[in-house]
């Protein structure tokens, strides 16, 4: 494992587990949200977004976070393992909702852009985290296993998690590389 991309709904809790394994491998941690979000909440051009994603991935080792189509093959062909976290849509939303209320409270600034999460946009507006969630969850359970039988993704060890415990007892295998927090971007 010297190449990871984790994928699953929002409240799956992919950039939690990234950074815990970059944490434990003393590999890069590559968030793709940071690299997708400006100022504002603007979305990146696609051709910036798939640069910042090029050179994200220019490191030998890392662990990237993040369902981005319009980079998956960027980052799926260089990947050696998948870690797909399939888990419950209540388990989510419960995990989406806690971090939603923390962040709305703690006004805290997301990737360093000066975004802010507020109680008007994630849960009373039509581009809500909730309704990116719901919509994926379904979407994700019926792209994801015909993708990954494409050939050009043929090559991934793919590590499919329906429950946060097998998760959790599968990231306890992991040695503890680096006792510091890895590399993050």
């Amino acid at each position: 494992m010297q190449r990871i991309v984790i994928v699953g709904v929002g409240g799956s809790g992919k950039s939690t587990l990234g950074a815990e394994i970059a944490a434990r491998l003393n590999m890069k941690f590559v968030e793709l949200d940071a690299l997708h979000w400006q100022k504002n909440w603007q979305e990146a051009p696609t051709s910036l977004f798939r640069d910042r994603v090029s050179e994200a991935l220019s490191d030998v080792r890392w662990v990237v976070s993040g369902n981005y189509s319009k980079a998956r093959d960027l980052i799926w062909t260089q990947a050696d393992t998948l870690i797909w976290l399939d888990y419950s849509l209540l388990l989510c939303l419960w995990r989406l909702f806690w971090r939603t209320l923390k962040r709305v409270i703690t006004q805290e600034d997301l990737w360093g852009t000066g975004n802010r999460e507020t109680w008007r946009a994630q849960f009373l507006s039509r581009d809500s985290l909730f309704i990116w969630m719901f919509k994926g969850h379904r979407r994700y359970r019926r792209e994801y296993p015909r993708l990954l039988t494409q050939p050009q993704y043929a090559h991934l060890d793919v590590l499919h998690f329906t429950r946060s415990q097998q998760t959790e007892a599968w990231l306890q295998t992991l040695p503890r590389l680096s006792t510091n927090q890895g590399h993050h971007s």
